[in-house]
Protein backbone atom coordinates (compact mmCIF):
# COMPACT_ATOMS: atom_id res chain seq x y z
CA UNK A 1 0.00 0.00 0.00
CA UNK A 2 1.55 3.22 -1.39
CA UNK A 3 0.37 6.37 0.92
CA UNK A 4 0.25 10.14 -1.05
CA UNK A 5 1.24 11.69 2.31
CA UNK A 6 0.74 12.04 5.89
CA UNK A 7 -2.18 13.63 5.43
CA UNK A 8 -3.51 10.23 2.96
CA UNK A 9 -2.15 8.10 5.22
CA UNK A 10 -3.98 9.76 8.22
CA UNK A 11 -7.22 9.45 6.89
CA UNK A 12 -6.84 6.63 5.74
CA UNK A 13 -5.93 5.15 9.45
CA UNK A 14 -8.78 7.07 10.47
CA UNK A 15 -11.43 5.32 9.22
CA UNK A 16 -9.51 2.18 10.66
CA UNK A 17 -9.86 3.80 13.91
CA UNK A 18 -13.44 5.06 13.83
CA UNK A 19 -14.92 1.42 15.96
CA UNK A 20 -12.41 2.96 19.18
CA UNK A 21 -14.53 6.83 18.82
CA UNK A 22 -17.17 5.12 21.84
CA UNK A 23 -14.34 4.52 24.16
CA UNK A 24 -13.49 9.09 24.01
CA UNK A 25 -10.12 8.04 23.53
CA UNK A 26 -7.12 10.50 23.29
CA UNK A 27 -4.68 10.83 20.20
CA UNK A 28 -1.29 11.07 20.76
CA UNK A 29 0.59 11.80 17.91
CA UNK A 30 4.78 10.54 18.21
CA UNK A 31 6.72 14.26 16.82
CA UNK A 32 7.11 14.91 14.28
CA UNK A 33 5.87 12.80 11.38
CA UNK A 34 3.41 11.07 13.83
CA UNK A 35 1.56 14.16 14.64
CA UNK A 36 0.36 15.02 11.32
CA UNK A 37 -1.33 11.55 10.63
CA UNK A 38 -2.73 11.66 14.69
CA UNK A 39 -4.79 15.18 13.74
CA UNK A 40 -6.99 13.27 11.30
CA UNK A 41 -7.52 10.61 13.44
CA UNK A 42 -8.29 12.88 16.72
CA UNK A 43 -10.19 15.19 14.34
CA UNK A 44 -12.47 11.73 12.86
CA UNK A 45 -12.89 10.33 16.60
CA UNK A 46 -13.98 13.50 17.70
CA UNK A 47 -10.94 13.29 20.13
CA UNK A 48 -8.53 15.18 22.12
CA UNK A 49 -4.91 15.35 20.24
CA UNK A 50 -1.83 15.35 21.85
CA UNK A 51 2.00 14.70 21.49
CA UNK A 52 3.68 12.02 23.21
CA UNK A 53 7.12 13.25 23.87
CA UNK A 54 8.96 10.39 25.08
CA UNK A 55 13.01 9.38 24.72
CA UNK A 56 15.27 6.30 24.53
CA UNK A 57 18.14 5.09 26.91
CA UNK A 58 19.78 3.36 24.47
CA UNK A 59 23.06 0.68 25.67
CA UNK A 60 25.91 3.27 25.89
CA UNK A 61 27.54 0.46 23.52
CA UNK A 62 24.50 -0.25 21.10
CA UNK A 63 22.57 2.51 21.32
CA UNK A 64 19.48 1.44 18.95
CA UNK A 65 18.84 -1.45 21.56
CA UNK A 66 17.19 0.80 24.49
CA UNK A 67 17.22 -0.45 27.77
CA UNK A 68 14.18 1.92 29.19
CA UNK A 69 12.31 5.20 28.26
CA UNK A 70 11.78 8.52 29.84
CA UNK A 71 8.40 10.72 29.64
CA UNK A 72 6.78 13.77 30.74
CA UNK A 73 5.75 14.17 34.23
CA UNK A 74 9.08 12.13 35.43
CA UNK A 75 7.79 8.71 34.07
CA UNK A 76 10.61 6.12 33.87
CA UNK A 77 10.22 3.34 32.27
CA UNK A 78 13.07 0.33 32.84
CA UNK A 79 13.63 -3.35 31.22
CA UNK A 80 15.42 -5.18 34.23
CA UNK A 81 16.27 -8.22 31.81
CA UNK A 82 18.14 -5.93 29.37
CA UNK A 83 19.96 -4.17 31.99
CA UNK A 84 21.27 -7.23 33.68
CA UNK A 85 21.67 -9.49 30.22
CA UNK A 86 23.57 -5.65 28.97
CA UNK A 87 25.45 -5.40 31.94
CA UNK A 88 24.78 -1.51 32.47
CA UNK A 89 26.23 -0.47 35.28
CA UNK A 90 23.60 1.92 37.94
CA UNK A 91 26.58 4.61 36.58
CA UNK A 92 26.10 4.16 32.94
CA UNK A 93 21.85 4.25 33.32
CA UNK A 94 22.57 7.84 35.19
CA UNK A 95 24.31 9.42 32.62
CA UNK A 96 22.32 8.36 30.14
CA UNK A 97 19.41 9.04 31.77
CA UNK A 98 20.54 12.42 32.44
CA UNK A 99 21.57 13.31 29.20
CA UNK A 100 18.26 12.35 27.52
CA UNK A 101 16.23 14.01 29.95
CA UNK A 102 17.81 17.47 29.02
CA UNK A 103 17.06 16.32 25.43
CA UNK A 104 13.13 15.47 26.90
CA UNK A 105 12.62 18.57 28.85
CA UNK A 106 13.85 20.98 25.74
CA UNK A 107 11.36 18.58 23.36
CA UNK A 108 8.36 18.91 25.23
CA UNK A 109 8.61 22.99 26.22
CA UNK A 110 9.07 23.15 22.30
CA UNK A 111 5.97 20.92 20.85
CA UNK A 112 4.10 22.24 24.36
CA UNK A 113 4.05 25.94 24.55
CA UNK A 114 2.69 26.04 27.66
CA UNK A 115 0.06 23.53 27.28
CA UNK A 116 -0.48 20.79 30.00
CA UNK A 117 -0.60 16.91 28.92
CA UNK A 118 -3.95 16.31 28.57
CA UNK A 119 -4.54 13.50 31.50
CA UNK A 120 -4.58 9.40 30.04
CA UNK A 121 -5.68 8.44 33.66
CA UNK A 122 -8.46 5.46 33.28
CA UNK A 123 -8.49 6.45 29.26
CA UNK A 124 -8.13 4.47 26.03
CA UNK A 125 -4.61 6.26 24.37
CA UNK A 126 -4.34 5.53 20.57
CA UNK A 127 -0.52 6.15 20.05
CA UNK A 128 0.26 7.27 16.26
CA UNK A 129 3.12 7.22 14.12
CA UNK A 130 3.80 7.95 10.34
CA UNK A 131 5.49 4.37 10.47
CA UNK A 132 7.43 2.05 12.59
CA UNK A 133 10.65 0.80 11.29
CA UNK A 134 12.60 -1.43 14.27
CA UNK A 135 9.60 -0.11 16.69
CA UNK A 136 12.19 1.35 19.61
CA UNK A 137 10.90 4.46 19.87
CA UNK A 138 6.98 3.17 19.37
CA UNK A 139 7.26 0.63 22.37
CA UNK A 140 9.14 3.31 24.67
CA UNK A 141 5.95 5.25 23.79
CA UNK A 142 3.43 3.16 24.36
CA UNK A 143 5.29 1.71 27.86
CA UNK A 144 5.41 5.63 28.61
CA UNK A 145 1.49 6.28 27.85
CA UNK A 146 0.59 2.82 29.99
CA UNK A 147 2.59 4.75 33.31
CA UNK A 148 1.24 7.64 32.94
CA UNK A 149 -2.43 6.13 33.72
CA UNK A 150 -3.97 4.96 30.36
CA UNK A 151 -5.98 2.05 30.90
CA UNK A 152 -5.78 0.65 27.19
CA UNK A 153 -3.02 1.52 24.98
CA UNK A 154 -3.38 0.94 21.33
CA UNK A 155 -0.57 1.35 18.54
CA UNK A 156 -1.49 2.74 15.32
CA UNK A 157 0.67 3.16 12.07
CA UNK A 158 0.10 3.48 8.16
CA UNK A 159 3.08 0.79 7.85
CA UNK A 160 5.09 -1.53 9.78
CA UNK A 161 7.39 -4.75 8.68
CA UNK A 162 5.51 -7.61 10.19
CA UNK A 163 8.72 -8.73 12.82
CA UNK A 164 8.20 -4.84 14.20
CA UNK A 165 4.17 -5.57 14.29
CA UNK A 166 5.15 -8.70 16.57
CA UNK A 167 6.95 -6.78 19.11
CA UNK A 168 4.21 -3.96 19.61
CA UNK A 169 1.77 -6.61 20.51
CA UNK A 170 4.03 -7.02 23.47
CA UNK A 171 3.67 -3.26 24.77
CA UNK A 172 0.29 -2.25 22.83
CA UNK A 173 -3.46 -3.77 23.58
CA UNK A 174 -4.16 -3.70 20.61
CA UNK A 175 -1.90 -2.84 17.58
CA UNK A 176 -3.60 -1.68 14.24
CA UNK A 177 -1.62 -1.35 10.77
CA UNK A 178 -2.69 -0.68 7.46
CA UNK A 179 -0.06 -2.46 5.43
CA UNK A 180 2.61 -4.89 6.72
CA UNK A 181 4.61 -5.36 3.48
CA UNK A 182 7.52 -8.33 4.42
CA UNK A 183 10.15 -6.62 1.61
CA UNK A 184 10.45 -3.18 4.40
CA UNK A 185 13.44 -1.47 4.14
CA UNK A 186 12.18 1.92 5.45
CA UNK A 187 9.41 3.99 6.33
CA UNK A 188 10.07 6.43 3.95
CA UNK A 189 9.49 3.62 0.84
CA UNK A 190 5.94 4.15 1.41
CA UNK A 191 4.90 7.37 0.54
CA UNK A 192 5.31 9.22 -2.33
CA UNK A 193 5.80 12.25 -0.27
CA UNK A 194 7.73 11.98 3.07
CA UNK A 195 9.73 15.07 3.25
CA UNK A 196 10.71 16.03 6.83
CA UNK A 197 7.90 17.83 9.44
CA UNK A 198 8.58 21.16 10.50
CA UNK A 199 8.17 21.65 14.04
CA UNK A 200 6.01 24.53 12.87
CA UNK A 201 3.64 22.37 11.46
CA UNK A 202 3.67 20.60 14.75
CA UNK A 203 3.09 23.36 17.09
CA UNK A 204 -0.04 24.65 14.23
CA UNK A 205 -1.62 21.39 14.73
CA UNK A 206 -1.71 20.92 18.48
CA UNK A 207 -2.70 24.62 18.64
CA UNK A 208 -5.30 24.32 16.55
CA UNK A 209 -6.77 21.07 18.31
CA UNK A 210 -6.81 22.89 21.66
CA UNK A 211 -8.55 25.83 20.72
CA UNK A 212 -11.01 24.17 17.73
CA UNK A 213 -12.54 26.94 15.53
CA UNK A 214 -16.38 26.69 16.32
CA UNK A 215 -19.02 25.59 14.03
CA UNK A 216 -20.88 28.67 12.42
CA UNK A 217 -24.60 28.38 12.81
CA UNK A 218 -27.32 30.85 11.09
CA UNK A 219 -30.93 30.85 11.42
CA UNK A 220 -32.67 30.00 8.13
CA UNK A 221 -36.10 30.29 6.53
CA UNK A 222 -36.44 27.44 4.45
CA UNK A 223 -38.40 27.31 1.03
CA UNK A 224 -40.30 24.54 1.11
CA UNK A 225 -42.07 24.92 -2.25
CA UNK A 226 -43.22 28.20 -1.63
CA UNK A 227 -43.64 27.47 2.43
CA UNK A 228 -41.59 29.03 4.64
CA UNK A 229 -40.05 26.71 7.43
CA UNK A 230 -37.66 27.28 10.15
CA UNK A 231 -34.35 25.97 10.32
CA UNK A 232 -31.19 26.35 11.60
CA UNK A 233 -27.95 25.38 9.51
CA UNK A 234 -24.53 24.64 11.42
CA UNK A 235 -21.41 24.59 9.69
CA UNK A 236 -18.05 23.50 10.72
CA UNK A 237 -14.70 24.89 9.44
CA UNK A 238 -14.07 23.04 6.74
CA UNK A 239 -17.30 21.00 6.21
CA UNK A 240 -17.11 17.73 4.68
CA UNK A 241 -21.56 17.21 4.17
CA UNK A 242 -24.18 18.63 5.32
CA UNK A 243 -26.89 16.22 6.92
CA UNK A 244 -30.85 17.00 7.26
CA UNK A 245 -33.10 15.95 9.72
CA UNK A 246 -35.82 15.17 9.27
CA UNK A 247 -38.12 15.18 12.66
CA UNK A 248 -40.76 13.19 13.12
CA UNK A 249 -44.08 12.59 15.99
CA UNK A 250 -44.56 15.96 16.18
CA UNK A 251 -40.53 17.11 17.24
CA UNK A 252 -39.29 20.18 16.04
CA UNK A 253 -35.52 21.21 15.07
CA UNK A 254 -35.33 22.24 19.47
CA UNK A 255 -35.28 18.12 20.36
CA UNK A 256 -33.07 17.80 22.68
CA UNK A 257 -32.44 14.01 21.26
CA UNK A 258 -31.46 15.67 17.19
CA UNK A 259 -29.48 18.27 19.05
CA UNK A 260 -27.35 16.24 20.70
CA UNK A 261 -26.77 13.94 17.29
CA UNK A 262 -26.22 17.04 15.39
CA UNK A 263 -23.54 18.44 17.97
CA UNK A 264 -21.70 14.79 17.38
CA UNK A 265 -21.97 15.47 13.86
CA UNK A 266 -20.32 18.76 13.99
CA UNK A 267 -17.60 17.48 15.57
CA UNK A 268 -16.89 15.25 13.27
CA UNK A 269 -16.70 17.81 10.46
CA UNK A 270 -20.05 17.07 9.13
CA UNK A 271 -23.15 20.03 9.06
CA UNK A 272 -26.33 19.93 9.86
CA UNK A 273 -29.82 21.59 8.91
CA UNK A 274 -32.41 20.99 11.68
CA UNK A 275 -35.71 22.55 10.14
CA UNK A 276 -39.67 21.91 11.19
CA UNK A 277 -41.36 20.00 8.58
CA UNK A 278 -44.71 21.04 10.23
CA UNK A 279 -45.88 24.73 10.87
CA UNK A 280 -47.10 25.74 14.24
CA UNK A 281 -50.74 25.23 13.06
CA UNK A 282 -49.80 21.44 11.60
CA UNK A 283 -48.56 21.02 15.00
CA UNK A 284 -51.29 20.52 16.61
CA UNK A 285 -53.23 17.70 14.80
CA UNK A 286 -51.66 14.14 14.76
CA UNK A 287 -52.69 13.13 11.61
CA UNK A 288 -50.14 15.50 9.69
CA UNK A 289 -47.61 13.76 11.55
CA UNK A 290 -47.89 10.89 9.67
CA UNK A 291 -48.89 12.23 6.53
CA UNK A 292 -45.42 10.49 5.05
CA UNK A 293 -46.00 12.06 1.46
CA UNK A 294 -46.14 15.58 2.68
CA UNK A 295 -43.53 15.43 5.24
CA UNK A 296 -41.12 13.37 2.45
CA UNK A 297 -42.26 16.38 -0.33
CA UNK A 298 -41.45 19.11 1.97
CA UNK A 299 -38.05 17.48 3.29
CA UNK A 300 -36.99 16.47 -0.89
CA UNK A 301 -37.97 20.65 -1.06
CA UNK A 302 -35.58 21.94 1.44
CA UNK A 303 -33.07 19.39 -0.01
CA UNK A 304 -33.07 21.14 -3.43
CA UNK A 305 -33.18 25.07 -1.17
CA UNK A 306 -30.38 23.60 0.80
CA UNK A 307 -28.56 22.13 -2.50
CA UNK A 308 -29.04 25.80 -3.92
CA UNK A 309 -26.86 27.11 -1.12
CA UNK A 310 -24.14 24.44 -1.27
CA UNK A 311 -22.27 22.01 -3.05
CA UNK A 312 -21.70 19.77 -0.33
CA UNK A 313 -22.62 15.87 -0.20
CA UNK A 314 -25.93 15.74 1.63
CA UNK A 315 -27.87 13.12 3.55
CA UNK A 316 -30.77 12.66 5.63
CA UNK A 317 -31.14 11.78 9.08
CA UNK A 318 -34.83 10.93 10.27
CA UNK A 319 -36.56 10.08 13.36
CA UNK A 320 -39.39 8.32 14.32
CA UNK A 321 -41.81 9.28 11.02
CA UNK A 322 -39.51 11.68 10.11
CA UNK A 323 -37.81 8.53 9.18
CA UNK A 324 -40.01 7.51 6.76
CA UNK A 325 -40.19 10.82 5.29
CA UNK A 326 -36.62 10.18 5.03
CA UNK A 327 -36.86 7.29 3.07
CA UNK A 328 -39.46 8.29 0.82
CA UNK A 329 -37.32 11.01 0.00
CA UNK A 330 -34.34 9.61 -1.33
CA UNK A 331 -36.64 6.89 -3.36
CA UNK A 332 -36.71 9.42 -5.80
CA UNK A 333 -34.37 8.31 -8.27
CA UNK A 334 -33.24 12.42 -8.61
CA UNK A 335 -32.53 11.98 -5.06
CA UNK A 336 -28.92 13.47 -4.63
CA UNK A 337 -28.54 11.99 -1.02
CA UNK A 338 -25.16 9.85 -0.42
CA UNK A 339 -26.46 8.10 2.49
CA UNK A 340 -29.56 7.98 5.19
CA UNK A 341 -29.78 7.25 9.16
CA UNK A 342 -33.00 6.56 10.86
CA UNK A 343 -33.33 6.68 14.69
CA UNK A 344 -36.01 4.43 15.98
CA UNK A 345 -37.97 5.24 13.00
CA UNK A 346 -40.50 4.16 11.34
CA UNK A 347 -39.45 3.36 7.67
CA UNK A 348 -42.30 0.81 7.13
CA UNK A 349 -44.43 3.86 6.61
CA UNK A 350 -42.40 4.74 3.95
CA UNK A 351 -42.62 3.81 0.15
CA UNK A 352 -41.38 2.55 -2.49
CA UNK A 353 -38.91 1.51 0.32
CA UNK A 354 -36.76 -1.29 -2.97
CA UNK A 355 -36.25 2.56 -4.53
CA UNK A 356 -33.62 3.74 -2.69
CA UNK A 357 -29.82 3.74 -3.54
CA UNK A 358 -28.84 5.61 -0.56
CA UNK A 359 -26.96 3.64 1.98
CA UNK A 360 -29.07 3.06 4.88
CA UNK A 361 -28.54 2.43 8.76
CA UNK A 362 -31.52 1.83 10.98
CA UNK A 363 -31.39 2.54 14.32
CA UNK A 364 -33.64 0.71 16.78
CA UNK A 365 -33.55 0.36 20.85
CA UNK A 366 -33.55 -3.33 21.95
CA UNK A 367 -36.59 -3.10 24.42
CA UNK A 368 -38.75 -1.01 21.79
CA UNK A 369 -39.99 -4.27 20.43
CA UNK A 370 -42.77 -3.44 18.67
CA UNK A 371 -40.91 -1.00 16.08
CA UNK A 372 -37.63 -3.27 16.19
CA UNK A 373 -40.50 -5.84 14.54
CA UNK A 374 -41.64 -3.10 12.16
CA UNK A 375 -37.38 -2.15 10.90
CA UNK A 376 -37.33 -5.95 10.47
CA UNK A 377 -40.17 -6.19 8.36
CA UNK A 378 -38.84 -2.71 6.43
CA UNK A 379 -34.98 -3.62 6.29
CA UNK A 380 -36.34 -6.46 4.13
CA UNK A 381 -37.42 -5.07 1.92
CA UNK A 382 -34.03 -2.50 0.89
CA UNK A 383 -32.02 -3.27 -1.96
CA UNK A 384 -29.29 -1.14 -0.71
CA UNK A 385 -26.61 -1.53 1.45
CA UNK A 386 -28.19 -0.84 4.60
CA UNK A 387 -27.46 -2.12 8.92
CA UNK A 388 -29.88 -2.60 11.39
CA UNK A 389 -28.22 -1.59 14.70
CA UNK A 390 -29.91 -2.59 18.13
CA UNK A 391 -28.98 -0.41 21.10
CA UNK A 392 -29.33 -2.94 23.80
CA UNK A 393 -31.43 -2.09 26.79
CA UNK A 394 -33.01 1.22 25.06
CA UNK A 395 -36.42 2.51 24.44
CA UNK A 396 -37.64 4.47 21.91
CA UNK A 397 -36.16 7.59 23.26
CA UNK A 398 -33.14 6.63 23.82
CA UNK A 399 -32.85 7.95 27.48
CA UNK A 400 -31.17 5.49 28.64
CA UNK A 401 -27.39 6.44 30.15
CA UNK A 402 -24.85 6.02 27.27
CA UNK A 403 -28.04 4.83 24.94
CA UNK A 404 -27.66 8.56 22.76
CA UNK A 405 -24.19 8.15 22.81
CA UNK A 406 -24.29 5.31 20.94
CA UNK A 407 -26.36 6.40 18.38
CA UNK A 408 -24.35 9.32 17.88
CA UNK A 409 -21.51 7.23 17.18
CA UNK A 410 -22.93 4.73 15.37
CA UNK A 411 -24.44 7.70 12.61
CA UNK A 412 -21.12 9.70 12.87
CA UNK A 413 -19.19 6.63 11.12
CA UNK A 414 -22.36 5.56 8.95
CA UNK A 415 -22.28 8.98 7.39
CA UNK A 416 -18.43 9.56 7.64
CA UNK A 417 -17.60 6.36 6.28
CA UNK A 418 -20.21 6.92 2.89
CA UNK A 419 -19.18 10.27 2.01
CA UNK A 420 -18.43 9.87 -1.75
Amino acid sequence: MLFTDRDDAGRRLAEALRPYAPEHPVVLGLPRGGVPVASHVARALGAPLDVIVVRKLGVPYQRELAFGAIGEGGVRVISDDIVRRGRISPQDIARVEEAETGELERQAHRFRAGRPRVPLDGRTAIVVDDGIATGATAAAACRVVRAQGARRVVMAAPVAPPDALARMAEVADEVVCLSAPPAFSSVGQWYRDFSQTPDEEVLALLAASAHPAQPVSEEVTVDAGGLPLPGELTLPPNARAVVLFAHGSGSSRHSPRNREVAGALQRAGLGTLLFDLLTPAEEGNRAHVFDIATLADRLARATTWLRGRTQLPLAYFGASTGAAAALTAAADPTSPVYAVVSRGGRPDLASNLPAVRAPTLLIVGGDDTLVLTLNREAQAQLRCENTLEIIEGATHLFEEPGALQEVSTHATTWLTTHLP
